[in-house]
């Protein structure tokens, strides 16, 4: 099976890194989707050149996906400027089908970010016109509608979760990935005081302590025609 993060930023993929790795470990192909270029991301650094960057954050993001055997495409749209334009939805229609995209993970649609909004709402979009054949791409149409998931956003966002996937035994290999967005992690503790593996391990044993387990991590179902699946499709 094919597994794609599709994600505003480099690092949003955090909230399902672990299910990640347990979808890599079943024997799935895991593939990232950048929909920005990161550059807005250095609240440490703000007058670092946008360029540059764009390259730290993708590097980082490269980096992650490499020790993980796993691909990445970057849309690279102007960090904290991503809009729904015809150009972008064709961009990500074409990048879901080259992935051969069986399941998705996703933001939420209420979100403290409108880059992970606009992204919801392009997933919403793309996925589904990634399986008909009305918009031409290089990469043939999906068989069928891939499943989507929705992460669990980080904020004062409300979120109640209808499934959960126990990461316990991959807690470990997720905090030392979570490390490769160095950038980042950085940009927290200037922001918050705290890193990023801090904030994240603490998320994920409390959805653990509501499902049974060490570290869980929650999702819901995105609610279009064809995301929903009948059958067991997390690991």
């Amino acid at each position: 099976m094919n597994v794609v993060s599709i994600m505003a930023h480099q690092d949003d993929e955090m909230m399902c890194l672990g299910t990640l790795l347990r979808c890599k470990a079943r024997g799935d192909r895991v593939y990232f989707i950048t929909l920005t270029d990161g550059s807005k991301g250095f609240v440490q650094q703000p007058d670092i050149a946008p360029p540059e960057a764009a390259r730290i954050r993708h590097t980082e993001m490269v980096d992650l996906a490499k020790r993980m055997g796993a691909e990445v495409i970057n849309l690279a749209e102007p960090d904290e400027f991503l809009y729904d334009t015809p150009a972008v939805r064709l961009a990500l229609i074409e990048a879901i089908r080259a992935t051969g995209a069986n399941l998705i993970f996703t933001h939420l649609d209420q979100d403290y970010n409108l880059d992970h909004i606009a992204t919801n709402l392009l997933v919403r979009q793309c996925a589904m016109q990634s399986c008909l054949p009305v918009l031409p791409t290089a990469s043939a149409h999906l068989a069928e509608h891939p499943a989507v998931f929705l992460v669990e956003p980080h904020g004062p966002v409300s979120f109640t979760p209808t499934h959960y996937v126990d990461v316990s035994a991959v807690q470990d290999e997720k905090s030392a990935l979570i490390a490769c967005h160095r950038s980042q992690d950085e940009a927290f503790r200037a922001f918050t005081g705290h890193g990023l593996e801090s904030l994240i391990a603490k998320i994920s044993a409390f959805r653990g302590l509501q499902s049974g387990c060490e570290h869980a991590e929650a999702f819901v179902p995105m609610p279009a025609r064809g995301a929903n699946k009948p059958f067991p499709i997390l690991p």
